[in-house]
C-alpha cells in the first residue's frame, strides 16, 4: 500500500513560538532595565558633582567702608560666604543685578515666577546657557522685622546680593555706586548689567545683545542723561 501522505506544516509550533517570544522579551527586558540603570547612574554622578561643586552659600554681603567718604560710594567686595580672600573673581560674560527693595516681595515672586528661576541649580543652568549671572541687589534697614523676613528669602532661596546700606530712596545713588563696586569685587565680568525688579526680561536675547557688543571695548548700553539737570518736581525727568 501506498505510505500514507505526509503533511507539511510551514509555521513553528506553538510552543516553539511561545518560547521565542519569551526569549525576545526577556531579551528587551534586560536592555531596558541596563539602559535605565545606566541613566540613572549617570544623572546622579552629575547631581552629586554639581551639589560638590555648588556647595557653597552664592549670596554675598558687601559691607560699607566706613572709611571712605558716602559720595565715592565705598564698597569692599567682601564675600561672607567665601572667605578666602585670595580667591579668584568667578568669570562670567555678565553680571546682573536685580535692583529691589523690602517693599518689592511681590515683584521678586513674579520674577521668580516667570524668568527668574526660583532655585540655585535654575540659576547655574541659565548661567551656563546665557554666560550671564543673576542676583537681587538690596541693601539694609534698621527694622528688625523687614530683616527678619528678608534673611528667611535669603535662606529660601540664595540669590541675593546684600550690601551694608541704608536701603532708602533717598541713598539709591549710594547704593548703585556700591553695586557696581561689588559686582566688580566678587565677579570678573564683561558687562555689569543694573535693571530693576519691575521689568520682564528676556535673558537669551540679552545674552545675545552683550556677546555682539563683546569685540569693543568700554561699551556703554543704557539711557544717559545730557543737557541740564532738572530740580522742578512737576517735570517727568
Amino acid at each position: 500500500m501506498p505510505s500514507s501522505p505526509k503533511s507539511f506544516n510551514a509555521w513553528p509550533s506553538s510552543s516553539f513560538v511561545y518560547s521565542r517570544r519569551s526569549k525576545v522579551l526577556i531579551l528587551c527586558s534586560l536592555i531596558g532595565l541596563a539602559g535605565f540603570v545606566f541613566g540613572f547612574i549617570a544623572i546622579s554622578r552629575q547631581a552629586l558633582g554639581s551639589k560638590c561643586k555648588y556647595a557653597e552659600p552664592r549670596s554675598v554681603s558687601v559691607v560699607w567702608d566706613k572709611t571712605g567718604s558716602e559720595a565715592s560710594g565705598g564698597a569692599m567686595g567682601k564675600d561672607t560666604g567665601l572667605s578666602d580672600e585670595g580667591q579668584k573673581r568667578h568669570k562670567i560674560m555678565g553680571f546682573v543685578g536685580i535692583q529691589t527693595g523690602f517693599a518689592s516681595t511681590g515683584r521678586r515672586r513674579s520674577l521668580r515666577q516667570t524668568w527668574f528661576p526660583s532655585d540655585h541649580q535654575g540659576l547655574q543652568k541659565l548661567e551656563e546657557a546665557t554666560g550671564l549671572a543673576f542676583r537681587f541687589v538690596i541693601g539694609r534697614t534698621s527694622d528688625r522685622s523687614k530683616m527678619a523676613e528678608l534673611r528667611k528669602e535669603v535662606a529660601q532661596y540664595d540669590d541675593f546680593l546684600l550690601l551694608d546700606i541704608e536701603e532708602e530712596y533717598s541713598k539709591l545713588p549710594y547704593k548703585t555706586i556700591a553695586f557696581f563696586k561689588a559686582a566688580y569685587a566678587l565677579y570678573d565680568s564683561e558687562f555689569y548689567v543694573k535693571a530693576d525688579d519691575d521689568i520682564y526680561l528676556r535673558p537669551d536675547r540679552l545674552s545675545l545683545l552683550l556677546a555682539k557688543e563683546r569685540p569693543h571695548t568700554q561699551t556703554y548700553l543704557g539711557c544717559m542723561k545730557k543737557g541740564p539737570v532738572f530740580t522742578d518736581p512737576k517735570l517727568k525727568w
